[in-house]
């Protein structure tokens, strides 16, 4: 299952929603898509530098974000990463996954929540740290307050410890970034947020928490590499961009996207925001979200399996993680454990093994209780397959909007609650409207 790359999508319980004949029937339509996207005749064709992720980067400019990030290292404690949306949640879905300490890096910027940053302040307290500041134009709201809110926190060094992602030329950032004299790297022109993990926007931070960046730059590539085929039966990503397609035409209108492993909880995240950003627009697309399991089998479980059945689930399943923990013999037996902790075979004693069959009587149960579901197979969590996997995903959503009709590359609904700040809190150049608490209505005790 794994000769070419270490991932496989698993699709028997699509059935019968799902069926290959369906999906052969969509060939054409995938061809169509993907020749759309990869001439860039595509609508939002101007970000798609993503298509190819080993050009990127030059190596010089690799080069330059190791070295960055190996001193920041040498000369902080922490990295605080102060950027929301894009220009922090690829970083953090590949930081909490593989990095050597995911703590080494912390977040900014992600809320205006005061409790939040007063509390974050008082946790840095005492520590070198170093600040990455991730924006394009430096005036988003939320991460232009968080650096003025933590700047203070590297003045010991700032020209040294404080480091900008932004523009190649225009923006605030940009300026404040050639005034100071910061270190700087730049945002892609063509390459929108939610696909810029691969770019110094992501590989930065990434390098930082000890990550290879060029084992996950390798992943992606052959994937990249793979994904050129438009048949959906050697090429797992647009079988499952077509299926989504097939199943909201169903009418299931939610994917949720579970996993059993904690640490990928953030990459579910970024799931999100890359398939809710690209699709949910003209009134249509899956709604994403995600569940953490066994945890939330525990609390929508009994939802996903007897609720309305307008949802479908993406699984990621993880075939070699982590230490091999057995479950220990107990002589009492008081919680009827002893079953498993003396299973001849030593593999069947180990909670890996449980988690996976937990896994099985998850996708088995639902399935029965009409919910069709897929899995996405990893062989082994490591920089090159989190790679291929975050490509994986990319290509699936770029040619799954396509064939849906809108534009994958864009976000014009983003802007519309930017816009009410704007004119509320009197941003210049907007104008100023008063807060609508006074016209709001009740019910209270």
């Amino acid at each position: 299952m794994f000769e070419k790359l270490p991932i496989a999508l698993r699709t028997d319980y699509l059935r019968p929603n799902v069926t290959e004949e369906m999906i052969c029937a969509r060939k054409d339509q995938i061809e169509l898509a993907d020749n759309l996207l990869r001439s860039r005749r595509c609508r939002g064709a101007a970000y798609t530098g993503w298509l190819n992720p080993d050009k990127i980067l030059s190596e010089e400019e690799l080069a330059r974000i190791a070295e960055t990030a190996a001193r920041l290292k040498r000369e902080s404690d922490v990295l605080l990463l102060i950027g929301i949306g894009g220009s922090y949640l690829g970083a953090r879905a590949v930081i909490e996954a593989l990095g050597q300490d995911p703590d080494c890096v912390a977040y900014a910027g992600i809320n205006i929540s005061a409790a939040y940053h007063s509390r974050l302040r008082a946790k840095l307290e005492g520590k070198r740290v170093a600040i990455n500041v991730v924006s394009k134009s430096g005036t988003t709201i939320e991460p232009a307050i968080a650096l003025r809110l933590m700047k203070d926190l590297a003045s010991t060094n700032a020209k040294q410890l404080i480091v900008v992602t932004a523009d190649a030329k225009k923006g605030a950032l940009r300026k404040l970034a050639d005034e100071e004299g910061y270190e700087s790297f730049v945002v892609p022109s063509d390459i929108g947020g939610r696909y810029s993990v691969l770019s110094s926007v992501g590989l930065l931070p990434i390098a930082y928490a000890g990550v290879e960046i060029n084992k996950l730059r390798e992943g992606a590539a052959r994937c990249a590499e793979l994904c050129k085929s438009t048949d959906p039966l050697s090429n797992p990503a647009y079988y499952y961009a077509a299926a989504r397609n097939l199943l909201l035409e169903q009418g299931m209108t939610i994917e949720l996207l579970a996993t059993f492993e904690p640490h990928l909880h953030y990459l579910a995240e970024w799931w999100k925001q890359l398939f809710g950003e690209s699709h949910g627009k003209e009134r249509t697309g899956v709604f994403p979200t995600s569940a953490l399991y066994t945890t939330d089998l525990h609390s929508l479980g009994q939802y996903v399996q007897e609720g309305r059945r307008d949802l479908f689930e993406t699984f990621i399943e993880v075939r070699d993680d982590g230490p091999a923990l057995a479950i220990p013999h107990q002589d009492d037996d008081v919680d009827q454990l002893n079953f498993i902790a003396n299973k001849e075979s030593e593999k069947e004693r180990t909670l890996n093994y449980v988690n996976r069959v937990a896994y099985e009587a998850t996708a088995l149960a639902h399935r029965h209780g009409g919910v069709p579901n897929m899995t996405v197979v990893i062989e082994k969590l490591d920089a090159y397959a989190l790679g291929a996997l975050i490509y994986f995903f990319e290509i699936a959503c770029a040619v799954g909007g396509i064939m849906l009709g809108v534009n994958p590359f864009d976000q014009p609904g983003v802007e519309a609650y930017k816009r009410n700040m704007s004119e509320i809190l009197g941003r210049p150049g907007y104008t100023q409207r008063p807060l609508e608490s006074g016209k709001a209505r009740y019910v209270s005790f």
